[in-house]
């Protein structure tokens, strides 16, 4: 069994992390598979990258201390390039479920 790397629903949102080398989602769907995750690049990005409110552009992801941190004009100009309606992570989206579930009780 193999974990996926991206998962894109209907066609206008994806669940992946960014990365400055990723120009088309053609690009994912050519990773061979299986394979090791290696310590940069576009695959390295797709699994480590995430976004971060306080960054402008792309800046190193000091949290992890591998791939990249992103603001919301590289979202914003990525959604816009591939037309699609939303990115998301979903490890940061479960966190924030737990957070509000934990505020709410």
């Amino acid at each position: 069994m193999y974990m996926c790397m991206c998962v894109c629903v209907r066609d206008v949102y994806v669940c992946v992390g960014l990365s400055p080398s990723l120009q088309s989602l053609e690009q994912i769907r050519r990773i061979v598979r299986p394979t090791d995750v290696p310590t940069q690049g576009l695959l390295c990005d797709l699994l480590w990258s995430d976004p971060d409110k306080e960054t402008s552009g792309w800046r190193k992801n000091d949290n992890r201390g591998i791939s990249f941190m992103f603001g919301a004009e590289v979202v914003a100009d990525f959604l816009e390039k591939h037309d699609l309606n939303l990115i998301c992570r979903a490890h940061q989206v479960n966190f924030l479920v737990h957070v509000i579930n934990d505020v709410s009780v």
